[in-house]
């Protein structure tokens, strides 16, 4: 009956709820008053919107101090599954202040579920713990919705050792069914697109990233999201639109939160892809010029990827003065490849063995105080291990030992294919089989460096330099038909890029 009943309250009230963050209905034991600020902290917390939901459930709790889930929405705050990231001891804090045990016994499965997420422990061991407790909940109140859906979202954060298609097609799943009664949820819509965003399953995603943008605007992050889908699929005009809608709100919010850094590196992608250099360039000095004299890690973070982005996909100078410590292995190696592979590119050998040995000394930084949260993951360890060869491989090259260069990339590209998918911008910065496509066809056998070129694709559709490569490819093994096909496609990309890329281009094109 209780269930029916539940069922029943959230048809009524599907009309009734506001449409700037989406639709959700999640009935508590709260006062009238406080259930609303409840409600839109929940919906904030769907969107990832974590100082916002925040203030909506300290709201709550003064206006009903005994209310208990108001503390359950702010302890849910502090933890950020998709990152493996939690502030453990603020979490701890509020579960502390707890008032009263909750009233109802599908409350009390809430707050308990909580006990496993900040209880001791790993982190990813708390996860796990953390995942059964939401798919228990889960199976005792099917029809609600919110159960559902931070339990979809809970699958997602125990995968901390990569991406596991498995344990995200069931996310998938799980929120699939709270958007057949729902279409409009902000968690599901979110988490779909989160376990959709990859290079094989983004077109299933692709309905949820045009939906989330429209259904949760008041959400800068909701604006962003749908960007994964459109860069796991090389859309690169809809990545655009969606991370310049995004990084437009973010600036409305001082302090900037980390989405809006996010959407401008994502932002910067989009406009490498598109043949924008020179704005790629822009948005990388607006990210300089909040840095000023001493930017906080999370900006610190985003500039040396950014930083390294731009020059590595333009050949443009790499601005390598920028402290990196506290940054995480990947970003770390970045910088180095990049300010390794720019020197090289300018004579300064020097300066890129310097770079090659960092890359080298990196790999053995995986203690607890080198590393964000206090470990390094498998796939961290391998980036670093693949961008090592990379520039190893460079290097070689420089010194006309092509057949050892050859070898080490072909370590570096089954190291990559080992690896799970990533979403965003590419990591490594510099995809493996791309670069060792580059180095084949330096090398004059265009049909090998083909194969490259097209398994690069495959990790990252559309890429601009992979498509690139590969209408090179075509060209000098004679396969003009194919070429020409390619080159278009690059054109139709490129419809907004610089006039110097485009000339660049139609002079490829009119080649025989």
């Amino acid at each position: 009956m209780a269930l029916f009943a539940l069922s029943v309250a959230w048809m009524l009230s599907f009309q009734a709820q506001p449409g700037e963050l989406g639709r959700i209905h999640f009935p508590t034991s709260g006062p009238a008053d406080a259930q609303k600020h409840f409600e839109r902290g929940v919906l904030f917390l769907h969107s990832f919107e974590y100082r916002d939901a925040r203030e909506q459930f300290l709201a709550a709790q003064k206006l009903a101090p005994s209310f208990a889930m108001a503390y359950w929405g702010e302890a849910m705050t502090y933890n950020e599954p998709v990152w493996f990231a939690q502030d453990l001891d603020s979490a701890r804090s509020v579960l502390k202040r707890l008032p009263v045990t909750a009233p109802t016994e599908r409350e009390r499965a809430y707050v308990q579920a909580l006990e496993a997420l900040y209880g001791d422990g790993t982190k990813e061991d708390r996860d796990f713990e953390y995942a059964t407790a939401m798919r228990r909940l889960h199976e005792n109140y099917p029809d609600d919705y919110e159960a559902a859906a931070f339990y979809a979202l809970s699958l997602i954060g125990t995968c901390h050792r990569g991406r596991d298609f498995r344990t995200y097609m069931k996310a998938a799943a799980v929120a699939e069914g709270v958007l057949q009664k729902n279409p409009e949820h902000p968690g599901a819509l979110h988490y779909a697109i989160h376990a959709y965003d990859d290079p094989v399953h983004a077109p299933l995603g692709l309905r949820a990233a045009r939906v989330y943008a429209k259904v949760a605007p008041a959400a800068a992050h909701a604006t962003h999201m749908p960007s994964h889908i459109f860069i796991a699929m090389g859309m690169w005009d809809d990545a655009a639109r969606s991370n310049e809608a995004s990084w437009k709100a973010s600036q409305n919010r001082q302090p900037m939160d980390s989405g809006g850094y996010h959407a401008l590196w994502w932002l910067q992608y989009a406009y490498l892809q598109q043949g924008r250099f020179a704005d790629s360039r822009r948005v990388l000095e607006a990210a300089e010029k909040m840095a000023g004299a001493e930017p906080p890690l999370l900006l610190r973070f985003h500039l040396v990827q950014m930083r390294a982005l731009h020059s590595i996909e333009t050949g443009e100078t790499y601005k390598a003065a920028i402290d990196t410590s506290g940054l995480d292995l990947p970003a770390r190696a970045a910088h180095y490849f990049a300010a390794g592979s720019d020197a090289l590119n300018r004579g300064r050998r020097q300066d890129a063995e310097q770079s090659l040995a960092a890359l080298r000394a990196l790999k053995g930084s995986t203690a607890a105080h080198d590393v964000p949260h206090g470990h390094a993951s498998p796939a961290d360890v391998q980036a670093v291990a693949i961008i090592e060869h990379q520039l190893g491989a460079l290097l070689l090259m420089a010194d006309g030992k092509s057949n050892d260069a050859i070898e080490l990339m072909k370590l570096a590209t089954a190291a990559e294919d080992g690896t799970p998918y990533e979403f965003g911008p590419p990591v490594p910065s510099k995809p493996a089989h791309e670069l060792l496509g580059e180095i084949l066809l330096s090398l004059g056998r265009p049909d090998v460096a083909r194969v490259q070129f097209e398994l690069a694709l495959l990790r990252a559709p559309k890429r601009a330099l992979s498509l690139l490569g590969l209408a090179r490819s075509f060209e000098q093994s004679g396969n003009t038909a194919a070429a020409r096909e390619t080159y278009t496609e690059l054109k139709t990309m490129w419809s907004r890029a610089d006039p110097q890329i485009l000339n660049a281009l139609e002079e490829s094109r009119r080649r025989p």
